[in-house]
């Protein structure tokens, strides 16, 4: 478990500076391009001071080396976005959690070390016994949900998330894993076992239902089709949690209609009766008047 913001020394819970210097021994920036430290061994502290928020370069630590973040193909962000638009719906309707993005890092003491790492869309759970601050730049707990956009273009990238950190994560205790991408067999969605082992979540007719978030589920076609708004608040794996009031509002216009078209109804119906009424009337007066009575 990631000790507390207590337990950790302070300059690592410090804002680091936005200007970075160059570390010793590399090469200078070329051109006004910031220059890659990726694999530099530095202390913990020097990371958070230093590097944790590189405006230009996003670095992760791993036991007294930096790792560049990589960076993922258009196709699969479009997943990654559609994703976050969809927990986004989910958390406006059912407000149980607290989500974050890219920048936001955590700590994991590790048997093997400890390792800070920068998911690329993590979720804080109002359970959680860390709670996510208004103030904080790092998380200092463990979040209940860490999503990877799967970058392909490096092998070393593709290894890290799909092997380095779905086994940190495991151990660190991040209830579930999922790694988003493009190509369908290249995702993933995990949970953690009581023994600590991630296991695939099986999806249920093709649809994979979170257990973190209960009431999350979204379908596996659904990452590469990306349906709008409109279409999901008609289906029913989404019609509970994406912008239900527009369902309400359309429900209850529908309802104003039908009682307009019963209001109008009725009005016919009385308009037909009295009309057949005053034919009725209309027929007796001329009886009577052909037998020389008067009405």
């Amino acid at each position: 478990m990631c000790p507390t913001a207590a337990t950790l020394d302070a300059p690592a819970h410090q804002a680091p500076p936005r200007a970075v210097a160059r570390p010793p021994g590399l090469a200078p920036e070329v051109a006004g391009e910031p220059c890659c430290a990726d694999g530099l061994r530095v202390s913990e502290e020097t990371y958070w001071r230093e590097y944790y928020l590189e405006s230009d370069i996003h670095y992760e630590w791993n036991n007294g080396r930096l790792e560049e973040k990589p960076v993922s193909d258009y196709g699969t962000f479009l997943v990654y976005a559609w994703f976050v638009r969809l927990l986004q719906h989910f958390l406006d309707t059912r407000p149980i959690a607290r989500m974050v993005a890219l920048e936001m890092g955590f700590r994991l003491a590790l048997p093997t070390g400890t390792v800070i790492r920068k998911p690329d869309f993590g979720v804080v759970c109002n359970s959680n016994p860390q709670p996510l601050l208004p103030l904080d730049a790092s998380y200092h707990g463990v979040f209940d949900l860490c999503i990877e956009a799967l970058s392909d273009l490096e092998r070393r990238g593709s290894e890290r998330d799909t092997v380095t950190k779905k086994a940190e994560y495991a151990a660190g205790r991040v209830p579930e894993y999922y790694i988003l991408h493009r190509e369908p067999e290249r995702q993933a969605f995990f949970t953690r076992t009581a023994a600590g082992l991630y296991v695939p979540i099986v999806p249920d007719d093709g649809v994979i239902r979170s257990r973190v978030l209960p009431g999350l589920q979204f379908r596996l076609t659904d990452l590469l089709a990306q349906p709008g708004p409109k279409a999901m608040v008609r289906d029913p794996v989404y019609a509970d949690f994406v912008l239900p009031e527009w369902r309400e509002a359309e429900q209850r216009a529908e309802e104003q209609a039908q009682a307009r078209r019963e209001a109008e109804r009725r009005e016919q119906a009385q308009a037909q009766a009295l009309q057949e009424a005053e034919q009725e009337l209309a027929q007796l007066r001329a009886q009577l008047a052909a037998r020389g009575l008067k009405p």
